[in-house]
């Protein structure tokens, strides 16, 4: 394994670069398993020169951890984003529980006169608060099995969102059977407690009742649970509105910066020369033909040949000391690059010179840093042109100076102030003592080829091009990849609001519900106010009166809610710390227009009410 010589991340103490998978017997003490498994990945490492000193190789270790938990890096990296949608559809499923609440307390008011026959009829109340909640489960199991058909179809659909373009995603599409039962537990318990209060109250009815049709006493009651429900949903739906919007703009936010790169008709190509079979002493003449065979094709401009490319899931570092200066105890990021590397990636040369042809392995070994490596390396106002730097005081004088870049965005948007330097793709300092054949950086990652023009065939001709020389591992255009740097941006934002719409149209479905149920309780006084003389547009403005004020006190109660939110959230937010009040405005408005929507209808209906229909109903 003499590749890890000189791979920079093998040095870092808090990076997790190797992962190893095995099945232990029945029996074995985790303790003196991972004590074994120590000492002998320390004895395979010894046996690779220059890969450790020993005050390092005493401090390499594994930590076991159970396989079926995961990698333990990948739960690191994506659990505040499961736990926000975990949070997300709890409020989803709270805004439908709700709704189901409102279905039953109409049920159970509809039933009203034969509960109170039952009753009078010498029915237990417990037999009946037995029947409406066993109606419940069966509406829960009901939607549970329909929850599972959703699960099947929408699984599908995310892993889309989570891995676009794919042609095979590494993750079974199937949901596994313990999260199958957890979602069935889970709509059937929430079915039951959301089932008890409408059941209660059904079952609370006094038999008097059924012998007076006018008693509204129960019903009223009932009306102002149901109007507190519909509360209830406005201040969630807002909630997801607006958490739906602030993660759009954060999406359009990092999506909209400047990353100084230059990603037209730009193609990159990854390769790997040493899996290839080329050694070391190879690599110059390969660079040589790579690019003698790109700049043969037409519309070809520029082939930059490199370690790694601007924002790829990639990074090199190692620590700098510049010569005449005390231990800095900081590090900046690398890159190999051949000579057309910046004018390929689009990053500009803003003093000195950038890589030339005249930097081949043999010349004098020099380095082009970015604006923030002066920044953080040298006093202000100093010129860098023409300064030292090595990796260890005993090195200081393996790199100069020629020239400073602007600073481009390497690894992630995220990444601030990020020192950076430049070699070229095949120099190596008199300081390394380790030979040749052991030196794993000049093997290049990357190709990227500028065109002048669009190209549509330039897979093809990218495919045809290094056939002979080198296997393409990976083609896509420059704009692919930047764009799958936001991938998990993406898939939240698009989540968010698809969680968000179902909020609102739930929030909806449930202002419909208890504004058309108003309406046809109050049937016979709508009819009486209508046959007095009261105009349509009235009974209009009456109902959607309830409605609108239902709505305003939903966004009372939200408004707090969600600037509260924020700060749970901002976190995963790009450069956003506090709700932007044209979102709030912008989905309060949504919120209106839906209950506006949800309340005319039946305010309609009211209004067309024929006042001889309605002193019938009772």
């Amino acid at each position: 394994m003499p590749v890890l010589a000189n791979v920079p991340y093998v040095h870092e103490p808090h990076t997790r670069w190797l992962y190893i998978m095995g099945r232990v017997k029945p029996g074995v003490a985790m303790g003196a398993l991972r004590d074994k498994v120590n000492v002998l990945l320390r004895q395979a490492f010894s046996a690779i020169p220059d890969l450790y000193k020993k005050t390092e190789l005493a401090k390499v270790h594994v930590v076991l951890t159970p396989g079926g938990a995961g990698i333990q890096q990948l739960q690191e990296q994506y659990s505040s984003h499961l736990h926000l949608l975990m949070w997300i559809a709890s409020l989803v499923l709270l805004i439908a529980c709700a709704n189901v609440a409102n279905l039953l307390l109409v049920r159970g008011m509809s039933r009203r006169a034969e509960l109170c026959i039952r009753t009078a009829l010498g029915a237990v109340r417990g037999r009946i608060i037995r029947q409406l909640l066993t109606e419940c489960v069966v509406l829960a199991c009901l939607g549970g099995l329909a929850g599972l058909i959703v699960a099947y179809a929408g699984a599908e659909m995310l892993l889309r969102l989570a891995f676009p373009g794919a042609a095979n995603v590494p993750i079974q599409v199937s949901p596994s059977l313990p999260i199958l039962g957890f979602a069935c537990a889970l709509s059937l318990v929430t079915g039951i407690l959301f089932g008890v209060g409408p059941a209660w109250i059904a079952a609370q009815t006094q038999p008097v009742e059924a012998l007076r049709s006018g008693a509204r006493t129960t019903a009223a009651s009932v009306s102002r649970l149901q109007r507190a429900l519909v509360v209830l949903q406005a201040a969630v739906s807002l909630v997801l509105l607006v958490g739906a919007g602030l993660f759009s703009q954060s999406l359009n936010k990092l999506q909209s910066t400047d990353l100084k790169l230059d990603a037209r008709n730009r193609y990159i190509v990854h390769i790997n020369p040493q899996a290839a079979g080329y050694s070391q002493t190879q690599l110059d003449a390969l660079y040589r033909t790579i690019e003698q065979s790109f700049h043969a094709l037409p519309g070809v401009k520029n082939v930059g040949i490199c370690t790694y490319t601007p924002m790829e899931d990639n990074n090199w570092d190692d620590y700098v000391q510049i010569q005449g200066q005390p231990p800095s105890g900081k590090s900046a990021s690398w890159v190999r690059g051949n000579p057309e590397y910046f004018d390929s990636v689009g990053t500009h040369v803003i003093m000195g010179r950038g890589i030339g042809v005249q930097d081949t392995s043999t010349a004098r070994t020099v380095a082009v840093v970015n604006q923030t490596f002066v920044k953080e390396f040298f006093k202000q106002g100093s010129n860098p042109i023409g300064q030292h730097f090595g990796p260890e005081p005993a090195a200081t004088g393996d790199f100069e100076i020629v020239g400073v870049v602007e600073d481009t965005v390497y690894t992630s948007v995220y990444w601030k102030d990020h020192s950076m330097y430049f070699v070229p793709m095949t120099q190596r300092p008199a300081s390394w003592k380790r030979p040749l054949e052991h030196d794993e950086s000049i093997y290049a990652g990357a190709i990227v080829i500028e065109t002048e023009r669009p190209m549509n065939d330039m897979e093809k001709l990218t495919r045809t091009t290094l056939a002979a020389i080198n296997p393409v591992a990976k083609f896509q255009t420059f704009n692919q990849q930047i764009a799958d740097r936001f991938n998990d941006e993406r898939l939240i934002a698009r989540l968010t609001m698809l969680f968000g719409a179902l909020a609102l149209l739930l929030a909806a479905i449930g202002l419909y519900g208890v504004t058309a149920y108003s309406v046809a309780r109050r049937t016979p006084e709508i009819g009486i106010r209508i046959a007095v003389g009261a105009e349509r547009s009235s009974v209009i403005t009456m109902v959607m009166r309830g409605a609108i004020i239902q709505i305003v006190l939903g966004l009372a109660i939200g408004i707090p809610i969600e600037l509260v939110c924020v700060r749970f959230v901002k976190s995963q937010l790009y450069e956003i710390t506090s709700a932007d009040p044209t979102i709030v405005i912008g989905a309060t408005a949504i919120l209106a227009a839906a209950a506006g929507i949800a309340g005319i209808i039946p305010a309609r209906r009211a209004a067309s009410i024929d006042p001889m229909q309605a002193l019938r109903h009772e």
